[in-house]
């Protein structure tokens, strides 16, 4: 596990990058992304849907909670990114599947 200065700058790099690749793409996507205390909060048009992401200091870990479910990031070293452990999956491949699939469009892609 990483020392918690380490996840702290790595999980607010992450976080901001992920953010910043969401704002290039939300006026085409039908969402937006707002950054509230750390939290980073994907808002859809439908008014009842949002991606909440959350960084969990004392395990370590990226947590998001979309589509009824709760997905949970680790730090690899190898990738030098946060990833989804069950499919091999880096914070940003996982949202950008994630969007795909709310919102029924493959042609959203996260750079």
């Amino acid at each position: 596990m990483i020392d918690e200065p380490t996840f702290r700058r790595a999980s607010d790099k992450a976080l901001e990058s992920l953010k910043q690749s969401l704002i290039r793409v939300e006026e085409e996507g039908g969402f937006e992304a707002e950054d509230h205390n750390g939290v980073l909060n994907v808002l859809f048009e439908d008014g009842g849907t949002k991606f909440v992401f959350t960084p969990q200091t004392p395990v370590r870990q990226i947590w998001i909670s979309a589509r009824t479910t709760s997905f949970k990031l680790d730090w690899s070293e190898d990738a030098a990114a946060f990833v989804l452990s069950k499919t091999g999956e880096t914070l940003l491949l996982l949202t950008q599947r994630l969007l795909q699939e709310q919102l029924s469009d493959p042609s959203i892609l996260l750079a």
